[in-house]
């Protein structure tokens, strides 16, 4: 069916461990060419063209509306007293049966006539690109690479330079389709591999959608008034290089489309690093975490200013690489650094920016609007995996013998008093925005997945009901709760959202909180139980584009392009509640990466990147001023403590 997964395909799906949220995407086993150019140009070839199962792919089912109800209905269960929930329900259900199922109907009928696209790809975008708030911490997430094994290449010079190559080599391998499409594999047994198999029984294995890779390089974010746009530029071949809020540009790639020689590249890196050029009184970089409007207008006088032809090459770069002066002190330092740095060396609307500190550290501060987590981590992976066992240069290499000066071009733009005055206002504005957020991290060194799969209990479903313990332990409250789900299975699919807060976690929460005492162990023990199952119930439906959230989002971006007045439904305090996500969250699972964050996406909300590593569980929260996220880190420890000790059969203390 066109639409749908096969029932069989349902049912692997039923059956398998694998949770397709987004960034949980293995690292590909890769067989190179015996060609000498092959091992200098492509990170692979495969024999399965990347693009060549996309139109294959199964569409992004619409669910039935009175499905979507009814998920929306028990989703606000637990957030809802008796009274507010028997008013939401006579809403929703006038929604279903009046306005809603006309709104419905028009999305099928729209959705019909644009098979080659999903319904939410196009209302996604604009969302993104329609929002006017910074992208700095409302917007770009960060990803950090694990550091190097080998702890000579952790060098920045060396390590810069081997990222460097590893990326144009995967660019000209997704160039050349030689890059294999991602797998999502139906089969528990499936662990060691994603490679696509063509031969594989299609309930076995399934290509993810692949379109997001069309942004990843020589992409920007361009500012505009009200909306702003995505700019690509393919020809180009230069990387955009800052150092001390400095601008620089060197080809990477020469005029038959091949990999600069690795020791050029060193050379020209070098070259920069060992710049004397005093930081930019004016850096332009801060003007890319402003506000939208006032970016747009910013960028407006630059070019009148002259400096078309300079923000051409900023915007058309491959990506950036940014080389910060400073060494990192910890994970909380490197996550501030990563997510937002001190606003001046970072150009946050490139698709991509790769962060090297003065002693190594390496991650990715990437634009959002593009794509989704499952694309960058799929690239993060093979940068990693190349980098470390096939790196092109090694800490004895010595950098090319070739005139830098003249290969390097540092970008200098005019500036007027109102410009220097943008940029001075833009960055007192970032100071006081990123001064109040705070980062505290949590590591959970008495189990993890392997006690968990023993106890036949979901790993991710416990981490969740952490955290809903957590919040009620520190607040006494179940607030809305948001947990990202790759929907990349289907074409052009984003992302569904998983709602864990239900009225299972609830009654878990509370007995385990609340009621320690009135409860016996056997009871618990069911409680985890019935809150795994259902979680994992939540985890399917949403990877099989079956929650309610994107529904919803489509029949209102529907109704608001017909300038239709909105149903109630969107306008009661119930539905704004639900979407007033004060706990997001998304996990991460790779050997290539070591952590990721993001900011909170309200003011009094957390924001929770974590994993479920075999005997340890992690996380990195966020928060504002208005909440508390180290003693929030702390009741999640003590939850997950609660948690262990009730599956290990003993009694809270």
């Amino acid at each position: 069916m066109a639409s749908m997964l096969s029932m069989q395909c349902v049912a692997s799906l039923r059956k398998s461990s694998i949770h397709l949220r987004t960034a949980a995407l293995g690292i590909n086993k890769r067989h190179y060419s015996s060609k000498k150019e092959s091992l200098t140009e492509y990170l692979s070839e495969s024999f399965v063209p990347l693009m060549q199962k996309q139109k294959s792919l199964p569409r992004l089912p619409i669910p039935k509306l009175e499905d979507t109800v009814r998920r929306y209905l028990t989703a606000q269960r637990p957030l809802l007293d008796d009274d507010q929930f028997r008013t939401t329900e006579k809403i929703a259900q006038d929604f279903q049966n009046g306005v809603g199922k006309q709104l419905h109907e028009d999305l099928v009928a729209q959705d019909k006539s644009n098979k080659h696209t999903s319904y939410i790809s196009g209302p996604w975008f604009d969302m993104y690109l329609s929002d006017r708030d910074s992208v700095v911490l409302n917007s770009n997430p960060f990803l950090s690479f694990n550091p190097d094994p080998k702890i000579e290449y952790n060098d920045q010079l060396v390590r810069a330079t081997n990222v460097v190559c590893s990326a144009v080599r995967f660019m000209k391998t997704l160039q050349t389709e030689f890059q294999e499409p991602e797998v999502l594999h139906l089969n528990p047994s499936e662990s060691e591999t994603t490679r696509f198999t063509p031969w594989v029984p299609s309930s076995l294995s399934r290509p993810l959608d692949m379109s997001q890779f069309v942004h990843l390089f020589n992409t920007t974010r361009i500012p505009k008034r009200r909306r702003d746009e995505l700019f690509t530029n393919e020809k180009a071949k230069h990387l955009l290089v800052m150092r001390k809020g400095n601008m620089y540009v060197f080809d990477i790639v020469d005029r038959d489309g091949n990999l600069l020689k690795p020791a050029e590249i060193q050379s020209h890196l070098k070259y920069i690093l060992s710049d004397p050029t005093p930081a930019a009184a004016f850096p332009l970089g801060v003007l890319t975490s402003e506000n939208r409007d006032v970016w747009a207008g910013l960028r407006d006088k630059l070019i009148a200013a002259g400096n078309a032809e300079d923000l051409q090459s900023v915007d058309g770069a491959l990506f950036c690489l940014s080389l910060d002066d400073e060494s990192m002190r910890d994970n909380i330092h490197i996550s501030h650094n990563m997510l937002h740095g001190d606003g001046c060396n970072r150009w946050f609307d490139k698709s991509f920016t790769v962060i090297l500190t003065k002693d190594g550290q390496a991650a990715i501060n990437f634009q959002h609007s593009w794509g989704d987590g499952v694309a960058v981590l799929l690239f993060i992976n093979e940068i990693f995996k190349d980098t470390t066992e096939r790196p092109l240069v090694n800490p004895g290499s010595a950098a090319a013998a070739v005139d830098s000066a003249s290969a390097v071009r540092r970008l200098k733009f005019n500036l007027d008093s109102e410009l220097e005055n943008g940029i001075r206002k833009a960055k007192e504005y970032f100071d006081s925005t990123v001064s109040t957020l705070t980062i505290d991290a949590m590591q959970f060194t008495k189990g993890g997945k392997a006690q968990l799969k023993k106890s036949k209990i979901s790993p991710d479903a416990v981490a969740q009901l952490a955290f809903q313990m957590g919040f009620l332990r520190q607040y006494g409250q179940t607030v809305a709760t948001y947990e990202s789900c790759s929907t990349a299975a289907f074409r052009h699919g984003r992302t569904e959202t998983i709602r864990p807060a239900t009225i299972h976690t609830q009654r878990c929460s509370h007995a385990f909180v609340l009621q320690p005492g009135q409860h016996s162990v056997e009871q618990l023990q069911a409680m985890l139980t019935e809150c795994s199952k259902y979680h994992g119930q939540l985890t399917k439906e949403a990877a099989m584009g079956q929650g309610f959230d994107r529904h919803l989002f489509a029949l209102r971006y529907l109704a608001n392009s017909k300038n239709e007045p909105l149903h109630s439904l969107y306008t009661e305090p119930a539905y704004a509640a639900i979407n007033h996500n004060i706990l997001f969250t998304s996990t991460l699972t790779s050997p290539a990466l070591s952590f990721g964050g993001f900011s909170p996406v309200v003011p009094d909300g957390f924001g929770v990147v974590y994993g479920v590593h075999d005997n340890r569980i992690s996380c990195i929260a966020t928060s504002y001023l208005t909440r508390n996220v180290h003693e929030f880190v702390q009741c999640v420890h003590k939850s997950l403590e609660d948690i262990f000790t009730v599956l290990e059969g003993k009694k809270l203390g």
